[in-house]
């Protein structure tokens, strides 16, 4: 079995805790890379244990440090609520009840600066590990440890593995791969983690793909190699 030290000693963070100080931070910084555009205001919706402790374990904070762009590892991190001021950031945290989710569970929506709306939904899982479970209404699961890639595309046969076929043809090995659809031939969402990083040809290659409606890539370095 591989076990990675960061598993055993837990993540180097601003505590007080790995699942709602780290797992917070952690998780909205990959909501706002996700979204990757401009945006002036985030509300936060808890669930489950994040709803009934977030004050007392820093969660609201780290959220918002996340949101930044602050890792949980940053010395920043407890003063993000001025940090959000200077930034002009607006924020709000509500309480919502969500059936089947993981009890540290947030709802994430990013109002852009162009009008529109981004929607995430993430959980901090424990050990500073978050699992993002729907991107704009697109069932997902997404760890974010690794390079991803987000591909928007109409429902049409084939564009699986044309994509496969462009990422094999740049010597990029798919980790995970989750499809979820909105509909039998309307507009499907497709998360792709991967072994590699990911470069503007391959986004840009990705992007000619017939039916492909948006590409976006996220390169992340893992852990243990920083």
């Amino acid at each position: 079995m591989d076990i990675s030290i960061f598993n055993v000693l837990g993540p180097v963070m601003i505590g007080p805790s790995s699942s709602h100080t780290a797992g917070a931070a952690k998780l909205s910084k990959a909501a706002r890379a996700i979204v990757g555009k401009p945006f002036s205001r985030v509300s936060f919706g808890l669930h489950g244990s994040f709803a009934k402790t977030y004050k007392g374990h820093g969660t609201d904070v780290a959220l918002v440090a996340g949101a930044l762009g602050l890792k949980e590892n940053d010395d920043r991190l407890e003063g993000a609520f001025a940090l959000a001021k200077e930034a002009g950031l607006a924020y709000e945290f509500y309480e919502i009840d969500l059936e089947n989710m993981h009890e540290n569970t947030v709802v994430m929506t990013f109002y852009l600066e162009d009008g529109t709306q981004a929607e995430i939904v993430g959980a901090s899982i424990g050990g500073g590990e978050i699992l993002i479970r729907r991107i704009d209404g697109f069932d997902t699961e997404l760890r974010m440890n690794s390079s991803t890639l987000l591909i928007c595309q109409e429902d049409k046969v084939g564009i699986i593995s044309e994509i496969s076929r462009v990422l094999a043809k740049h010597q990029i090995n798919i980790g995970v791969m989750t499809v979820n659809r909105n509909s039998k031939g309307g507009t499907a969402y497709c998360s792709i983690e991967t072994d590699s990083y990911l470069t503007e040809e391959v986004v840009k290659a990705l992007r000619q793909v017939p039916n492909i409606i948006s590409v976006r890539a996220i390169n992340i370095i893992p852990e243990e190699e920083v």
